[in-house]
């Protein structure tokens, strides 16, 4: 072994390993077993939580706008936190959408009125005018929708 030290903020080990047949070094990540959380969705079914389907519908509401992976990639491991704080075994699917509506909302509020326009299923133009309309008003006069 070459190297070993902490990353990933302590949560993690990083070991520089060198191959003693081929003489090429690579790097390995060690992290403990993070606790298991399950997503229960509408239909009563239940699937593991997965920060990546998380990060990928919220990239999909971003295409075309001025924002980081590296943004989103954070906003994802600040919700998967928070779920693994508030939640012991099984989370609502209804409150892992509710947080990614909440942290695009502080990001990019075109890619939050496009995240809740298939997460709430709009139907119509009125859909959309409501949620814009709760958008302009003043951040102390808005309810989380």
């Amino acid at each position: 072994m070459l190297d070993s030290r902490p990353a990933r903020g302590g949560d993690a080990v990083r070991r520089r390993r060198e191959c003693d047949g081929c003489r090429r070094r690579f790097t390995t990540f060690e992290a403990p077993e993070g606790l298991r959380l399950f997503v229960v969705k509408r239909d009563g079914s239940r699937e593991e939580f997965d920060r990546e389907k998380v990060l990928k519908g919220m990239v999909v509401a971003c295409r075309k706008r001025p924002v980081s992976v590296e943004t989103l990639r954070e906003a994802a491991e600040r919700i998967e936190r928070d779920l693994l704080t508030c939640y012991e075994d099984e989370v609502p699917s209804g409150e892992v959408g509710e947080r990614a509506m909440q942290e695009l909302r502080d990001i990019d509020t075109v890619a939050y009125v496009r995240f809740a326009s298939v997460y709430r299923r709009f139907q119509t133009l009125d859909d959309f005018f409501e949620i814009v309309k709760a958008e302009r008003r003043p951040a102390t006069a808005r309810k989380r929708p």
